[in-house]
């Protein structure tokens, strides 16, 4: 009873294997489709391939019945002739189906990294939150090749030599019709041992997928974070670290190769069996006189050339069981759900008025909300803070105004108007942000500075410089605006960042500005002169000031105070610095040059 039960369950995931195999090569060459012209160029071509390959052993049995007795007539310049033609055919048509199908990979291999770019682009941001970018990076470089490989290079094996062996089938039966039920006889075997390494190959490349993520997450670390490996000295420490995934991936990849080098002998010995009962029957007809030496050579010379097209269906198993996996991969980040951008309505002017009422927040992978109740006003054109330890909910409560992430409860509008309800364009044209974390591009100072924007004109982008205290620094550059500031603006200072990325803001010029800790990355006195930029920059806007240094919120028209994802307490900088002990002690904590401000 047990072994039934075991034989059942080993069934079912026999055709859970076929039917997710199916599914997903089904869904990838929807990808090829609009390419059909190639791919039906390619096929023609494979199968004059096929034919041709067929006709040399056809060749063969004249030659040897005729060509090498002295029945007179034979046309000898016809089999020279005949040969070369042969592989000048072979070769025109192996070029133009390799030209076509290569034409197909890389045009699918396009098509599918702009999706999942693009699928990539309006990912929530909690999915980023919840995938490395290791990860994410190797998808769209490294997995997507091994997915058009399984497109492109598995069916041009799949249709070439599957018509070489029908071709020579064909040809075997009208020789001998009884060797060639012989050879029919192995071809279950064959299939049966494809299917039983295809489930292992699959399990095995997905393994190595996530190593090779886990080798990309790795090296971009070391390289994003090298100024602090080698201040801390920690080179042995990411070595090694390093080296654990080295070594996984060299783990996965030799489990690959035990599976694919197994599945290689093990269908050549079954082969090798056929042959050999096929030779011992065909020398017993010979001597029988029930075939001729032409048909013999030909027969045998047909079912050797069947060895190689036979091995090549084989080993495209684990080529197509890699890009499968890959497949899997891929799709799930097509698949990835974008964000909610079901609003209809559509705001050309903001005037910045913004309420929270009762809203609850919670991270998908948190049990503890962080943010509980929230109900507070602010007017527009307003100047608020909000202050409070760290962890207390400040950065995730000016983040659910621009909707990188949604609210379980409760309801926030700006002017009026539900957030959910404007579309996600609308929403955030009106929105400015300036971080402690300043995300700059490997592109030139202007670039950075009009990012998102069309066409500014040129006195809006003057007025941006000047005002974002600018222009110095940039008329002393050799290379003016159009300087390069590498990865993420690696060769410009702090200072100089944080004013990118203010005049940037000033430029887009936006009704409701955050500013979450954009100047607590700096010396004080960088951050006394950056303050005057952002001093100018909130001028006539809604602007939410999330503080580290309480110099930033000193002159806000309210401070609130959060404590564990709550409003506890609100008013003025004076007020509070009266009334309460946390505002009073988070204030104490300032530099005595905060103090004396």
């Amino acid at each position: 009873m047990a072994k039934k039960q075991q034989f059942k369950i080993g069934t079912y995931k026999l055709e859970v294997l076929r039917s997710s195999t199916f599914r997903l090569y089904g869904r990838l060459l929807t990808y090829a489709k609009p390419y059909w012209p190639g791919f039906v160029l390619a096929t023609l071509s494979l199968v004059f391939v096929a034919a041709t390959e067929t006709a040399l052993p056809a060749l063969l049995k004249p030659v040897l019945d005729k060509g090498f007795t002295t029945e007179p007539g034979f046309p000898i310049w016809w089999v020279p002739t005949g040969l070369l033609g042969l592989f000048l055919c072979r070769g025109c048509g192996n070029f133009l189906s390799s030209y076509c199908m290569s034409w197909i990979a890389n045009n699918v291999l396009r098509d599918l990294r702009q999706l999942m770019f693009s699928r990539l682009l309006i990912m929530p941001t909690s999915s980023f939150d919840n995938h490395s970018s290791g990860r994410l990076i190797s998808r769209i470089i490294a997995e997507v090749n091994g997915v058009t490989s399984a497109a492109t290079n598995v069916v041009t094996t799949i249709v070439r030599d599957s018509m070489v062996l029908l071709g020579l089938l064909g040809w075997l039966f009208w020789l001998n019709w009884k060797l060639t039920l012989v050879v029919f006889a192995l071809l279950p075997f064959l299939g049966g041992l494809t299917l039983a390494f295809s489930s292992r190959m699959r399990k095995v490349s997905r393994g190595a997928l996530t190593a090779t993520a886990e080798m990309t997450r790795s090296v971009e670390e070391a390289i994003s974070g090298n100024r602090v490996i080698k201040i801390f000295q920690g080179e042995r420490q990411d070595f090694l670290r390093f080296s654990k995934v080295n070594s996984e991936f060299r783990n996965q990849s030799m489990k690959m190769t035990v599976a694919h080098a197994l599945q290689t002998p093990l269908s050549q010995l079954i082969a090798a069996i056929g042959l050999a009962v096929v030779l011992t029957i065909a020398l017993i007809q010979s001597r029988a006189g029930q075939s001729s030496v032409g048909d013999f050579v030909s027969f045998v010379t047909a079912m050797l050339m069947m060895l190689s097209p036979l091995r090549h269906l084989t080993d495209i198993n684990s080529q197509l069981q890699r890009g499968l996996a890959a497949a899997e991969s891929v799709f799930n980040l097509i698949d990835e759900k974008s964000e909610n951008d079901a609003g209809r309505t559509i705001l050309e002017r903001v005037r910045g008025k913004i309420e929270f009422r009762d809203v609850e927040f919670r991270y998908p992978t948190s049990e503890r909300a962080a943010l509980s109740k929230i109900s507070i006003s602010i007017r527009a054109g307003e100047t608020v803070g909000f202050v409070g330890p760290s962890g207390c909910g400040k950065t995730s409560l000016v983040n659910l105004i621009p909707r990188l992430y949604e609210i379980n409860s409760g309801t926030i509008t700006i002017d009026g108007y539900r957030i959910q309800d404007l579309t996600l364009t609308s929403l955030r044209s009106h929105i400015a942000l300036v971080s402690q974390d300043i995300i700059l591009f490997n592109d030139t100072i202007r670039n950075n500075i009009t990012y998102g924007l069309t066409q500014p004109s040129s006195a809006d982008f003057d007025s941006a410089i000047l005002a974002a205290d600018l222009k110095e620094f940039i008329d002393s550059l050799p290379g003016g605006i159009q300087t390069m500031i590498g990865d993420r603006g690696v060769r410009l200072s702090g200072g100089q960042r944080q004013r990118v990325a203010i005049a940037r803001a000033i430029l887009k010029n936006a009704s409701i500005l955050i500013l979450d800790e954009a100047t607590s990355a700096l010396d004080s006195k960088t951050e006394e002169q950056v303050k005057i930029s952002v001093d100018r920059l909130r001028r006539g806007r809604t602007t939410l000031i999330v503080a580290h240094r309480l110099s930033t919120v000193v002159d806000a028209d309210r401070i609130f105070v959060l404590e564990g994802g709550s409003i506890s307490d609100c008013g003025s900088h004076a007020e509070l610095l009266k009334r309460n002990r946390l505002y009073l002690e988070l204030y104490s904590r300032s530099t005595p040059e905060q103090q004396a401000s």
